[in-house]
């Protein structure tokens, strides 16, 4: 059974519900059943990818033209130094760099969320503080992972509680088990959830499950949850996600966004059909070719993808093929 077809089995019952509900239950979204949050996380985010030259170097000037573009998209903000922006590449004065420039060009209204998860508490916290003075919003902290059989929930509990406690700014819990090989445990969400300084998740793990319980356990907490991959988005949102960071908002942007809306909107029919042609897309350029492959797409939209820093290496001819049938059979080339 293709893909699409399981989810829109698997997420009819949840839509007849809705379109039987009353109407003040099923017209749009509301979060943690309508409990106002400190920071409103409701949205899309991208997470930026990082442009390099041709010599690997990052290019400053490409970043700002693909910044502008993104100014004329309805994001909530943006992610900068997520998986997406190849952050373990880079050196700490370029991370530090890559805040400022977004910052600068970035409209006050938005909001730019940071990437600032180190393998020890005393560096995530010292990069924290650096994060917020250079202009960032929210710190996404991704889970320690080195040594990954000592990350029991104590252990990753205490660390987010010292790192929360520390930052000046608040903190988003970041949850990659495709890149980390660790799932942040759902007991050690719901202890974090209740840290005034700890306001959401950003989960990558695709258990939509675990996700609606998040939301679930969380409703008398000011927490947010957040989608990790446009993939999952509507099953998200219809357990009560609030917004999400997604890879292809680098790409088809403007479509997440109205993605978005139309589930804000409850207009529940159009969003299924916009959600089941982000789904091959979505899993092109994140599980099938990742960075490069979502670079790749960001040109033929045209935004500036250019190469990723060795070692990741360039798609083959037949995997750009492969990769833009993708786009093509779904309406988006």
């Amino acid at each position: 059974m293709a893909l699409s077809t399981r989810l829109a089995s698997t997420l009819r019952p949840v839509l007849t519900t809705l379109h039987w509900a009353a109407p003040w239950q099923c017209r749009g979204l509301s979060t943690s059943l309508g409990q106002r949050h400190t920071l409103d996380l409701r949205g899309i985010f991208p997470p930026l990818a990082t442009p390099f030259s041709p010599t690997q170097e990052i290019d400053y000037a490409q970043l700002e033209g693909n910044l502008h573009r993104y100014n004329n998209i309805p994001f909530r903000g943006l992610v900068v130094l997520g998986s997406n922006g190849e952050y373990p590449y880079l050196a700490p004065h370029e991370r530090l760099d890559m805040v400022n420039s977004v910052r600068q060009a970035l409209p006050r209204d938005r909001l730019l969320l940071a990437g600032s998860g180190c393998e020890s508490t005393q560096a995530t916290i010292k990069l924290t503080v650096s994060m917020a003075e250079a202009g960032a919003n929210v710190a996404l902290v991704v889970t320690p992972c080195y040594y990954r059989q000592a990350m029991n929930s104590a252990a990753l509990v205490q660390h987010y509680t010292e790192v929360a406690d520390a930052s000046p700014i608040p903190v988003v819990l970041y949850n990659v088990p495709a890149n980390t090989g660790l799932d942040l445990p759902l007991e050690a969400v719901l202890t974090l959830a209740q840290h005034p300084n700890i306001i959401g998740i950003k989960d990558s793990g695709g258990d939509i499950t675990r996700m609606g319980l998040m939301v679930h356990k969380t409703q008398q907490e000011d927490f947010q949850v957040l989608a990790g991959s446009a993939g999952f988005l509507l099953a998200s949102y219809i357990l009560g996600a609030s917004g999400g960071i997604c890879a292809l908002a680098n790409v088809l942007g403007a479509p997440l966004c109205q993605l978005d809306r139309l589930c804000h909107e409850g207009h529940w029919q159009e969003a299924r059909d916009l959600q089941h042609r982000l789904i091959e897309p979505n899993m092109a350029v994140t599980r099938r070719f990742g960075i490069p492959g979502l670079k790749k797409a960001m040109e033929w939209f045209g935004y500036y993808g250019g190469p990723c820093r060795a070692p990741l290496a360039p798609l083959s001819h037949p995997q750009v093929e492969e990769l833009r049938s993708t786009f093509s059979t779904n309406g988006w080339l």
